[in-house]
C-alpha cells in the first residue's frame, strides 16, 4: 500500500464483496483514495480492521450493493460469485459490478450474460499482483467488457492500480490473467530446474540465479522473444540460425545431463517430445519458435508400440 493516504478527486462510492486478502487490500486502497467505502463478508469479523479505518459494514449483501453505485467482488471463483449475489441481485440492477474473480474464459462469458439480463453493467477484471502491491500505481488490473462501463469507473479503478483495458470480449481478461500465470510457472519452473541442475554439483542457487536471472533472461531470453513475437503471428519461423532439430540436440544433452547427474528429468523429457512433435509435424529446418504451431493445437494421442 502507499505510504502516505491520497485522495481521487470527486471519489465514487464503492462496495467491495469478498474479504480475503485481495479483498481487504482492494477495500483498503479505496478507503486511501477517499473513496467511501462499504465492505460485506460472509464472516463479518473479517471487516473489523477496515472499519476502524473508516468503512461501512454492510449487514447483507444486497445493503451493501444498495449503498454504492459500483460494486467490487473478489470472491474464489464464479460459482461463488453466484452463490453470493443470485439473492441480491435486484439490488444490483442500474448498477455497475467489476467482478475480480478467477475462472475460465467460458465461465466470463457466462457472467455477462447474466449480468445482462439482470441490468447490471458488467465487466469482468484480474488482478496480476499480490495484495501488498494493491494501491500502488504500477500495478496491473486488467479489464474487458463493455468499454463505457471501463471508462465511466476509470478513475475509481486508478485508486487499484494502472487499468489496462483489453477490449469488448468480456473473456480477454481471464484469459490474459492465465496465460501470464502459464509464462510464471513455466518460468519459475525452469528457473527451479535448472538451479536444481546447477546444485547438483553443488553451485549454490544464488550463485546461480546471478548469472541466469541478471543477465541471461533479459538479455538472450527476453531480447529473443521481443524481437521474434511479431514472427509468430505470421508463423514464419526460418531456422538460418539454427533449426529445431539443432534444439532437439540441445534438448537431448539436457535430459541426458539430468539423469547422470541424478535429478528430475521428466520436465527437458517433455520439452525433447514437444520438439520431436514439431519435427514430426513438417516444421523440419525451421528454427526453435516453430513449436508454437504444436502449443496452438490439443495435443495428439500417442500411438502404443
Amino acid at each position: 500500500m502507499p505510504d502516505t493516504p491520497s485522495t481521487t478527486p470527486h471519489p465514487t462510492p464503492v462496495t467491495v464483496i469478498g474479504l480475503g486478502p485481495m479483498g481487504l487490500a482492494l477495500a483498503e486502497a479505496l478507503l486511501q483514495h477517499g473513496h467511501p467505502t462499504t465492505v460485506w463478508n460472509r464472516t463479518p469479523e473479517k471487516a473489523d480492521t477496515l472499519v476502524t479505518k473508516g468503512a461501512h459494514r454492510a449487514r447483507t449483501a444486497a445493503e451493501a450493493i444498495s449503498a454504492s453505485p459500483v460494486t467490487v467482488l473478489c470472491l474464489k471463483d464464479y460459482a461463488t460469485m453466484y452463490a453470493v449475489l443470485d439473492s441480491a441481485a435486484d439490488a444490483l440492477k442500474g448498477r455497475a459490478l467489476l467482478n475480480l474473480n478467477s475462472g475460465t474464459p467460458n465461465e466470463a462469458r457466462a457472467a455477462l450474460s447474466w449480468a445482462t439480463e439482470r441490468n447490471i453493467a458488467y465487466l469482468d477484471g484480474a488482478i496480476m499482483v499480490p495484495p501488498p502491491l494493491v494501491g500502488h500505481p504500477g500495478s496491473v488490473f486488467l479489464y474487458s467488457g463493455a468499454q463505457h462501463v471501463f471508462d465511466e469507473h476509470r478513475a475509481t479503478l486508478a485508486s487499484l492500480g494502472d487499468p489496462r483495458y483489453l477490449g469488448p470480449d468480456p473473456s480477454l481478461a481471464v484469459l490474459y490473467n492465465t496465460a501470464l500465470l502459464d509464462l510464471m510457472y513455466a518460468t519459475m519452473n525452469g528457473f527451479l530446474h535448472a538451479t536444481a541442475l546447477a546444485g547438483s554439483a553443488n553451485v549454490p542457487a544464488a550463485t546461480f540465479a546471478e548469472l541466469a536471472l541478471d543477465w541471461f533472461m533479459p538479455a538472450v531470453v527476453t531480447a529473443t522473444l521481443t524481437e521474434q513475437a511479431p514472427a509468430l503471428d505470421r508463423g514464419d519461423y526460418p531456422g538460418d540460425a539454427g533449426t529445431l532439430e539443432m534444439n532437439l540436440h540441445a534438448l537431448d544433452h539436457i535430459t541426458r545431463t539430468c539423469v547422470e547427474q541424478g535429478i528430475h528429468s521428466d520436465q527437458p523429457q517433455l520439452m525433447k517430445a514437444i520438439a520431436e512433435q514439431a519435427i514430426a509435424q513438417g516444421h523440419s529446418g525451421k528454427n526453435y519458435l516453430a513449436v508454437h504451431e504444436v502449443f496452438k493445437n490439443p495435443p495428439q494421442p500417442r500411438l502404443l508400440g
